[in-house]
C-alpha cells in the first residue's frame, strides 16, 4: 500500500514592470529546479497565514519589493493531484496590480529576469504552467476561476474548470 501523499499550499504571484513584462525566478532548488517561474512559496500554516498574506511576505522576500493586500487580485485556485508524484498542491495565483520598478537582485532561492509574455513560451518553464497556469493567467487575470489538475506521473496534465466568476462590471 503506498503511503498518502502530503498536501501543500502554495501561492503564486505574477508580477509585471511598468512595460509589461513578466518578473520570473530561475530557480535554483526544487521544485522547479533550472526552470523559470513566477515568485511564491508556501503558506506559514503554524502562524494562520492567509493567502493573501503569503503573497505579500514572498513578494518582499522574494523581490524586496513591498506590496498590500489591496494591489493583489486572487484570479485563480487551483488544486494539483499528484504533482511529481510527491504530493498534493492547493495554488492560489495572485496578479500584482502595482508594477515592479526594477529587476530584483538574485537570492538563494534563483535570479530574477522580464519576459514578454510571447517570450515566456519559449522558456523552461514546469509543464503545469505552461499547459494550465499561463493559459489561466491569458484567460482569467481580471476574473476568478478555480480548477484543478491531475498531474499524476506517465500521464498528460488534465485540467478541469470547477468554477468561473465573472469579471465585474
Amino acid at each position: 500500500m503506498t503511503a498518502p501523499l502530503a498536501y501543500k499550499l502554495a501561492v503564486l504571484v505574477f508580477l509585471e514592470n511598468n512595460a509589461g513584462e513578466h518578473l520570473l525566478l530561475l530557480r535554483a532548488k526544487p521544485p522547479n529546479l533550472g526552470i523559470w517561474s513566477p515568485i511564491g512559496g508556501k503558506l506559514e500554516t503554524a502562524t494562520g497565514e492567509s493567502p493573501f498574506e503569503c503573497a505579500v511576505r514572498e513578494t518582499r522576500e522574494e523581490t524586496g519589493f513591498s506590496i498590500t493586500a489591496a494591489d493583489l487580485h486572487l484570479f485563480s485556485m487551483i488544486a494539483e493531484k499528484a504533482y511529481e508524484g510527491d504530493s498534493h498542491w492547493l495554488m492560489f495565483l495572485f496578479h500584482c496590480r502595482k508594477p515592479v520598478p526594477e529587476l530584483p537582485a538574485a537570492i538563494s532561492e534563483g535570479r530574477f529576469g522580464f519576459f514578454s509574455r510571447a517570450a515566456i513560451n519559449d522558456l523552461p518553464v514546469p509543464e503545469t504552467d505552461r499547459h494550465a497556469l499561463w493559459p489561466i493567467y491569458d484567460r482569467y487575470r481580471d476574473r476568478f476561476v478555480a480548477l484543478k489538475a491531475d498531474c499524476s506521473p506517465g500521464r498528460p496534465v488534465r485540467v478541469e474548470i470547477e468554477q468561473i466568476t465573472p469579471a465585474r462590471a
